[in-house]
């Protein structure tokens, strides 16, 4: 660390100081080379919570964490298109990267997609790609590069060799309650996205019960700052603010899920709000790298991709160069475990009568947290998940439940969890007293660009 003590650039973090880049730099190489300690790490990683980061100081340490590894160069493999992503910051029934990252690549865009685990109640996208048979999540760097170079996308996790500074910081956070400091989320989340070699980047910025950032103030400044710092960095980046007080996709579940986006790209069923978030990350995206003039044709050029079944075709494509069957859409039900046991959610006996029947609100995290105790995502990092458990069938926020109707169905491993999970889905909705229809509010709520942040709140 040369002249640089990791204790005093902790002591003048903690005192309210700007750091330098050479500073941050430093730690951040300590941090990578094991001379600066946990300990060490969560010192600043707290003083960071207190005292926050300048924009300078939060893309100095983007630029570090990026820097830490394998910075991917894609000018060698001489792509016919630009290399692009999305990244969320987690929610339930979030399918949109299956879907979205394939569309791109029909569109002629090129996507090395670095997704993460489930954390706490929101799903994983890599959870959900390990339920299908063989699927390579974390492949060589090598393999990584030729399922782009062939199939347009490659949805991957974190390897060793991408941004290894990133992992040690997030373990030690996770630890310390200080995973919710902005700028180290921003540093966490651009730092990898940044090492995948990226010419643009699109992201989704939750909001409400199901999300972390639960209002919508605090998720705009997230967004803001991802945005500031993104293009600082030299990443071009924009925003979206969405809405997460219902699940995104009627269903929440590892394989459920997949299965989900399978019918989505080829067509049997795409639900509402997902589809309209889709749209709208995949058009930005587009008209980001010019592969689109227009809003009308970058929507257009989506619905082509789905259409013909060219975005299908390079999901399928993906899967199989990552180490998953090749006929995966043909025999779904041969590599998708099901749940032995299926139960509906019956509107609970209290409110079962004709003035209590619409949907008035939904506790989203409660819902993802009753896939967590289904089995379907982790308390620990070394907890097995059980990749066919979840919900399906999630009544929507407005929807009038007529007599006999249920709020979902519950995809269970025994009877007693099945029990359990119903319980939990029952106490997250509030039904109201009225029958009458409501306009489901738009999904999309806001938009922030480098120059023109715009939406609520603005």
């Amino acid at each position: 660390m040369g002249a640089w003590l990791p204790q005093e650039i902790i002591r003048r973090k903690r005192d309210g100081a700007v750091l330098s880049a050479e500073e941050i730099g430093a730690f951040i190489e300590g941090v990578t080379r094991s001379s600066v300690s946990d300990a060490q790490i969560a010192a600043l990683a707290m003083a960071v919570c207190w005292r926050g980061m300048s924009t300078d100081e939060c893309v100095a340490l983007t630029l570090a964490m990026r820097d830490s590894g394998r910075v991917l160069d894609w000018c060698e493999a001489g792509l016919a298109g630009p290399v692009v992503d999305k990244h969320s910051t987690g929610g339930v029934g979030d399918t949109v990267s299956l879907v979205l990252a394939p569309m791109l690549a029909a569109c002629g865009a090129f996507v090395p997609m670095i997704s993460g685990r489930g954390l706490g109640h929101t799903g994983g996208t890599l959870d959900k790609l390990e339920s299908i048979p063989g699927y390579s999540s974390t492949p060589p760097i090598a393999l990584l590069r030729r399922v782009v170079c062939e199939a347009g996308v490659a949805i991957i996790g974190q390897t060793d060799e991408l941004a290894p500074a990133d992992r040690r910081l997030y373990a030690v956070r996770d630890m310390t309650a200080t995973v919710e400091s902005i700028p180290l989320i921003v540093a966490s989340i651009l730092s990898k996205k940044l090492a995948a070699g990226l010419d643009a980047l699109v992201m989704d910025v939750k909001f409400g019960s199901g999300a972390f950032m639960r209002g919508f103030d605090q998720a705009q400044r997230l967004a803001e700052t991802l945005v500031e710092v993104g293009s600082g960095a030299g990443l071009p980046t924009v925003a979206l603010l969405t809405d997460m007080d219902q699940p995104l996709a009627p269903c929440a579940g590892n394989a459920i899920e997949v299965r989900a986006a399978l019918d989505y790209l080829a067509g049997r069923a795409r639900p509402a709000r997902l589809d309209e978030v889709t749209r709208a990350l995949g058009s930005t995206l587009l008209l980001q790298v010019r592969l689109a003039v227009t809003e009308d044709e970058a929507r257009c050029r989506l619905d082509e991709a789905l259409r013909s079944g060219q975005a299908a075709e390079r999901f399928a494509r993906m899967v199989k160069g990552l180490g998953g069957p090749g006929d995966l859409f043909e025999r779904t039900d041969h590599y998708l475990e099901r749940a032995p046991i299926v139960r509906a959610v019956p509107v609970p006996e209290r409110v079962r009568v004709p003035n209590h029947r619409r949907v008035a609100r939904i506790d989203t995290r409660a819902l993802g947290l009753a896939v967590l105790e289904l089995g379907g995502g982790r308390r620990r990092a070394e907890d097995r998940i059980d990749h066919a458990v979840g919900l399906s069938e999630l009544a929507p926020l407005g929807a009038v439940l007529d007599p006999g109707a249920h709020l979902g169905l519950v995809h269970a491993r025994s009877e007693q969890a099945a029990r359990t999970a119903i319980a939990a889905v029952q106490a997250a909705y509030t039904l109201s007293d009225t029958t009458q229809l409501v306009g489901a509010p738009s999904a999309i709520a806001g938009r922030v660009t480098p120059a023109h942040p715009t939406g609520k709140g603005s």
